[in-house]
């Protein structure tokens, strides 16, 4: 997936990465919130809501932003977007699977799976491929004592 880089919002994004790696969090999150405020297209605040999951400091926050950028994914027909889809229903599963709610965890791990053949054979594809079997493995158990 290309990212324009005079784009403003991809600037934003970016900054606030910088900002993550300088370990200065907050400032990261103020940058994220900034990008999500500025975002008019779905690319731009599939990216923005992406990194603003990441600075919540509850469950349920991070899930509902998480479910924004997969949803804003979802929107968009760039083929290249697919590669994106089992991180975002990962990142969805482990949302659901930290509030106990095994049945939309394992749907969206589920759907995580399905969309694994979108992810490149590399440390990065091997990476979320093996997050999504973990987390299947994790569900199974306690949705079998329900």
């Amino acid at each position: 997936m290309e990212f324009d880089l005079n784009n403003k919002v991809v600037q934003l994004c970016a900054k606030g990465m910088e900002l993550e790696g300088l370990a200065q969090p907050e400032e990261a999150a103020k940058v994220f919130d900034e990008a999500w405020r500025l975002a008019t297209t779905d690319l731009e605040k599939f990216t923005a809501a992406h990194y603003v999951a990441r600075h919540q400091n509850n469950i349920s926050d991070k899930l509902t932003w998480d479910e924004t950028a997969l949803r804003h994914a979802l929107n968009m027909i760039d083929p290249d977007m697919k590669a994106a889809l089992p991180s975002l229903y990962l990142n969805v599963g482990k949302g659901y699977e930290d509030l106990n709610d095994w049945h939309n965890a394992h749907r969206n791990y589920q759907a995580a799976l399905s969309c694994s053949g979108f992810l490149p054979d590399d440390g990065y594809g091997n990476m979320i491929k093996a997050g999504i079997r973990n987390g299947l493995d994790r569900i199974i158990s306690p949705a079998l004592e329900k």
